[in-house]
């Protein structure tokens, strides 16, 4: 596509379809991901790996028509940081906050939990693509040398700060899943 066809693109039904196409592709690897690992629990190696190639086949699909939301191109670390820190902005801000408050209304308060804890983990997310945007920008390392122990859940991304690690992850309900967290970018418990 030339950059006339990539500008005329925008509004356009088929950038609807593109982001749609995107999102499908997105979540049908991670779900074949999830289907890989049941296989593999259950003993059927075959399927799992027949799941595992096909998840990897849909991210390549994803791929594709993320590029072409992108000017044919995956865009600069720095706009991919900023994208991230924006979206998991808007994930620990409003999403999850409004998706507890339902839940709870809902009276589904174990997910409305399950929502509030998650977005505590986006909101460190943002932090640190924050800190290596502003790592970007100035060249200048945001690693901290703190005494602090953190641990992270090495599943879902919780933390915990503490002597020792939790036994049972607190979001994801995972054992012993916590490994020490080898990056500190300016972390703030």
């Amino acid at each position: 596509m030339t950059e006339a066809d990539f500008k005329r693109l925008a509004g356009t039904k088929t950038e609807e379809n593109l982001r749609a196409a995107f999102a499908g592709e997105s979540q049908a690897h991670t779900k074949y991901r999830y289907y890989s690992s049941v296989a593999k629990k259950e003993g059927h190696q075959e399927f799992a790996d027949l799941f595992m190639e096909t998840a990897l086949n849909e991210s390549e699909h994803a791929e594709l028509w993320f590029k072409y939301l992108h000017e044919g191109q995956l865009p600069t670390t720095e706009k991919n940081l900023e994208d991230a820190a924006a979206g998991e902005n808007y994930e620990h801000s409003v999403m999850y906050p409004e998706f507890a408050r339902i839940a709870r209304e809902e009276g589904f308060n174990e997910i409305a939990a399950k929502f509030e804890l998650v977005g505590k983990i986006e909101a460190r997310h943002e932090a640190r693509y924050k800190a290596l945007l502003e790592q970007l920008h100035t060249d200048k390392a945001v690693l901290k040398e703190d005494v602090l122990v953190v641990w992270k859940c090495n599943v879902c991304g919780h933390i915990h700060v503490g002597a020792v690690a939790p036994k049972v992850c607190p979001v994801c309900g995972h054992k012993e899943s916590f490994i020490p967290y080898a990056v500190n970018y300016d972390f703030k418990a």
